[in-house]
């Protein structure tokens, strides 16, 4: 069972169904996807389905990852990010189900990057923090669980815009971007993360599920204008400082990937992005 319909929602669904039968929830945006069952579910409120259902294994995508608005609106992410997981995981452990908790790599501060699963964690905005909180809450009532922690999902999504697909978007329009140089992360391509959670779902513990690449923000823009044959004097780059930002953003928030390795092939960049062309060409 996959509960979210966002990105990675939508293709952890699309992965499942080639082995499994499964269904998928969704709170407000009603999805659709051949092979899977769909079912209306909020995570804050009320999770009976779970019960009715009693599936083995449950994928947790759905978040409130709005990094901005968690800071503002910090009494909806704590009941997204930190008490709808524990309530899923109580259900959970109630029919005997698998939990596999897509986390962030927003739990560490950024002040080195690469950063291994027995790292030490301290997040620095509120989005981290409730999401910490919801590893701890899942943890706690099932020792057994899985954590998967991301970084800047991306992907083909029929609903919202992520950075690859807004960039993509803004480069065809002929709009100039602006990108900073000083954030680095671990681009993850959600049909891969997809791959990764499905392989790691009879395991237990904490793993870094992410691409296989350190870079900027801004080189992954090069890489996108390159990729889709974009003009690429239109990204201009700039640093932090220069967004108005309502909350703090890790500058470098990468992940060592060795671990998930042993289980499935995290993709870097390049091989990511050449995927997203070749799925757009066979549309």
């Amino acid at each position: 069972m996959v509960i979210g319909s966002g990105l990675l929602g939508r293709k952890v669904a699309q992965a499942s169904r080639e082995h499994f039968d499964t269904a998928v929830t969704y709170n407000k945006n009603q999805v659709d996807i051949d092979g899977c069952q769909a079912y209306q579910m909020d995570i804050t409120k009320d999770i009976e389905l779970l019960e009715a259902l009693s599936p083995r294994y449950i994928i947790l995508t759905a978040a409130m990852t709005n990094v901005d608005q968690c800071e503002i609106d910090r009494a909806a992410a704590w009941q997204a990010n930190a008490l709808g997981p524990q309530r899923v995981a109580t259900a959970a452990k109630r029919i005997g189900a698998k939990l596999i908790h897509v986390s962030t790599d927003y739990v560490f501060d950024g002040q080195r990057g690469m950063y291994k699963e027995p790292d030490p964690v301290c997040p620095i905005n509120y989005y981290g923090a409730s999401k910490l909180a919801g590893e701890a809450g899942v943890r706690g009532v099932l020792p057994d669980s899985l954590i998967a922690r991301t970084s800047v999902l991306y992907g083909w999504n029929p609903v919202r815009l992520n950075f690859v697909t807004w960039a993509i978007s803004e480069l065809r329009r002929g709009n100039r971007i602006n990108i900073v140089t000083d954030q680095f992360t671990s681009a993850t391509l959600a049909d891969n993360l997809s791959t990764m959670l499905l392989a790691l779902r009879d395991e237990a513990g904490i793993f870094h599920t992410a691409g296989a690449e350190r870079i900027s923000r801004y080189d992954l823009a090069l890489k996108i204008a390159r990729t889709f044959d974009l003009d690429e004097s239109l990204i201009n780059p700039i640093t932090s400082e220069q967004l108005q930002w309502k909350a703090r953003r890790p500058k470098d928030s990468s992940l060592d990937i060795g671990k998930v390795s042993e289980f499935a092939e995290p993709l870097n960049v390049d091989r990511g992005l050449e995927l997203m062309l070749r799925q757009e060409v066979m549309q």
